[in-house]
Parts: structure tokens; sequence; C-alpha cells
């Protein structure tokens, strides 16, 4: 097989990583006792020319789990009411079961080993993920245990901003300041981000890898 059509499939651009863009809103800052209150997760395709785009979406409110810590001035920064009944909001298990069932589907189809997430400091992300997954006792958790891709970072060193809202504005992709801090809306400019970044780098000459980049 050509050594172009190997570069342009997702499990050779990341070592064999699945990334899954995630944002989580949550009632505080500890993961061991607040809770997660919404999740969302977009899933990332690579076409023949190996450019990256948006695939899959899923998205959840979440009750909170017995017996969490509700921050009050988190529920402020947020915005939501975790009483809401019309939040239509579900169990951790079922939202973290659903997500990891929709990236295990997706880590098959593209042939990887694991996956990894993508986040807008990611550390916060990783570590409500993986607390949520431990207290539901989910055996097959498909994410690296503390591998991940960090956007504020990436965005730091391409675009010279941090803030994902100015990151956004800097790479020209329009940014709801109203919107912002849910996690759908988040999430989704979070990919974006993403998928422009991986996809300037190659359009630069960055990737594929070629002798030529390794010497110069």
């Amino acid at each position: 097989m050509p050594e172009s059509t190997l570069a342009n499939k997702l499990c050779d651009r990341f070592r064999g990583f699945y990334p899954v863009v995630i944002d989580i809103e949550t009632s505080g800052f500890d993961n061991k006792n607040n809770a997660i209150l919404e999740i969302a997760a977009i899933t990332v395709k690579m076409n023949h020319d190996g450019w990256l785009a948006i695939d899959n979406k899923i998205h959840f409110h979440v009750n909170p789990f017995e017996g969490a810590i509700l921050e009050p001035s988190a529920l402020a920064f947020n915005g939501i009411d975790p009483s809401n009944p019309l939040r239509g909001a579900v169990s951790e298990l079922t939202a973290i079961d659903e997500i990891f069932k929709m990236v295990r589907q997706g880590i098959k189809d593209n042939n990887c080993n694991r996956a990894v997430i993508v986040a807008h400091n990611a550390h916060f992300d990783h570590g409500f993920l993986m607390a949520a997954a431990e207290r539901c006792k989910i055996k097959r958790n498909p994410f690296h245990p503390f591998a991940t891709f960090d956007t504020a970072s990436l965005a730091g060193l391409i675009y010279g901003q941090t803030v994902l809202a100015k990151a956004c504005e800097t790479a020209k992709i329009p940014f709801d300041h109203k919107e912002a801090h849910s996690a759908l809306y988040d999430t989704e400019k979070t990919a974006v981000l993403f998928c422009e970044m991986v996809n300037r780098f190659k359009s630069l000459g960055g990737w594929p890898l070629t002798e030529e980049n390794n010497h110069s």
C-alpha cells in the first residue's frame, strides 16, 4: 500500500490513539466529590486526503450521583440547575456507558488501540471522566489512563491564545460567548479548533512526516 495512503489513516496519525473531544460541566473542581452535570463527546474522522473533520456527537445532562457536593459558585458559573426536571437528565452510569460504547465502536472502526481525551485544559475533564468511570464500576474504559491532547496548550503554541474563546476567534472560528459553558457548545468549538490546528500543521507541510522534514 502506498505510504501516502497509510499516512491518511486516523490510526496512523496519532500513534494508534483515537481522539475524542470531551467537555464536562460540573458542580465544583473536586472530581471525587463534585458531580458531572453535563457531558458531551465528539469523535473525529480523517478523509482520504488526510484532513481531519468532526464525525459523531453525543450529549447528556446528568443527575448528580448520590452524596455529591454541589458548590453554589460552580452552579452560578455554569448556570445549571440540577433540580430542574426539564433538563431531561440521565444517571451518570447511563451517560458514561453510552459515551464509552460510541468510543469503543470508533476505536474498532478506525483500527485504533485506545481512545485519548481531547479537551481544553484536558487534565480537568480527564480527571472527572476517570473518577466517574471508577464510581460506575465500568471495567472496559476505552480511554488512556493519563495521556491527553490539551487544546489549550496546542492553541497557545499555534495561536498564542490559551482561552478557548480567544483561540477560536484568532483561528477565525465563530464563538458565541452567550453559549459558552454549555458542554455541547464548548465541545463543538473545541473539536473544530482541534481539527483546524491539526489541519493547519498539515497544510504548512508538517504532516505527513518526510525525510526532508526530519532533516530540516
